[in-house]
């Protein structure tokens, strides 16, 4: 079953979408950007509220293509106890130099590489991303206002990623502008999850507040199928 990745950006938005059973509680500041990373001290206060009672994973910013700058802030934010770290693999010439490097950190922390499926990621680099021992990928989109995932990526465009990441064994998840709507369609896909912000807030704003009704209808949702 394709399960449910929340985002949320305080220790009270985790414990309301703890309440609704969300599967996997993510932590950014959507008014950063696309994976808006919060503050260390916060990350960790939410990890330790949290306690394990569900998966919790982060963002580590919409941080320029620098390898090692990239490397500091993925070791920054393992110390913080999450599950799952993810990190935004942005148009550049060098993802590969990033992946050696971070190949380093993969044995203690399960590192999710997000491309942007409205940027023309470079699909080639997933056998890369298992071969440096990441846990999963995913794709998203980077600018918010171009449309939903589904809106610019065809269907065998996003065929073609999730078998590339099921042949590599790694954990895939979709996201982007995703709504209510969008769960019949991305259904076919099975992703292991599904990865909402906007759809979840009040008049569908991603920097608004968490409405109750709409993570119920997104959860009831993806519990068919």
């Amino acid at each position: 079953m394709t399960k449910m990745l929340a985002s949320v950006n305080s220790v009270e938005e985790a414990l309301f979408v703890l309440q609704e059973n969300v599967d996997i509680i993510d932590l950014k500041q959507p008014a950063l950007g696309a994976l808006g990373a919060l503050e260390l001290a916060v990350v960790r206060e939410i990890v330790a509220t949290i306690a394990k009672r569900k998966p919790v994973s982060a963002t580590i910013g919409d941080l320029p293509m620098h390898a090692r700058l990239i490397f500091n802030a993925v070791q920054a934010m393992a110390e913080t106890g999450v599950d799952y770290i993810k990190l935004g693999f942005f148009p550049a010439d060098n993802w590969q130099s990033i992946i050696d490097q971070l190949a380093t950190l993969t044995e203690n922390s399960a590192l999710i590489a997000v491309l942007f499926a409205d940027q023309q990621p470079d699909m080639t680099i997933i056998p890369a991303l298992k071969q440096a021992g990441f846990t999963g990928v995913m794709l998203d989109t980077m600018n918010k206002k171009s449309g939903s995932l589904n809106q610019v990526m065809t269907a065998d465009e996003i065929h073609h990623f999730i078998d590339q990441a099921k042949q590599q064994h790694l954990l895939c998840g979709l996201a982007g502008s995703l709504s209510l709507q969008s769960i019949p369609d991305l259904r076919q896909y099975q992703a292991n999850y599904l990865g909402f912000r906007g759809a979840l807030c009040n008049q569908h704003i991603r920097t608004g507040q968490l409405n109750q009704y709409a993570i119920k209808q997104i959860k009831l949702a993806l519990n068919r199928c």
